[in-house]
């Protein structure tokens, strides 16, 4: 299993926009650039974040720019199991994710290859399958060496539901 960086900004957040059709405002380009800055970020962080430029914006407004950017496919949302739903650029290569139980932070991981039993199902039930998404839960690097080895019963507990 890989991790791999996070998504980046397109040069011209302007032009990723405009070839989606959504008109060009200031809250749009300062989302993704909050995005690009924060990858798996709650809608709360990419709010305090967009603030930082445009002091004025109101919640709902960021609320609103990321279900508009989510439905253009500039943004993807994920949901990982008893945790609000989280934002990222890196859209349209079917990648996964890992999640730390202990401190939460969320990592990109590419497309498992192979005869994953989670990535291909015992029937389709008639669907044509298009993605498969994946959630790994674990330990993170830091938290397995350091002294909050001492895993959250909150996260774990969150994932089991």
């Amino acid at each position: 299993m890989t991790t791999t960086q996070p998504a980046t900004l397109a040069p011209d957040g302007a032009s990723v926009l405009r070839a989606a059709g959504l008109r060009v405002t200031d809250s749009r380009v300062q989302v993704m650039i909050a995005l690009a800055a924060i990858p798996h970020a709650g809608a709360d962080a990419v709010y305090a974040r967009v603030r930082e430029s445009l002091p004025n914006t109101s919640r709902q407004a960021v609320y609103n720019v990321l279900g508009d950017l989510t439905r253009a496919g500039i943004v993807r949302r994920i949901e990982p199991a008893g945790q609000p739903g989280l934002f990222e650029l890196r859209v349209g290569d079917n990648h996964h994710h890992v999640i730390c139980t202990n401190c939460g932070v969320v990592a990109d991981v590419d497309c498992a290859v192979g005869h994953a039993p989670c990535l291909t199902p015992s029937t389709e039930g008639g669907f044509v399958i298009a993605e498969a998404e994946v959630t790994y839960w674990g330990l993170c690097g830091d938290c397995r060496s350091g002294s909050t080895a001492q895993v959250s019963t909150n996260l774990i507990s969150t994932k089991e539901k």
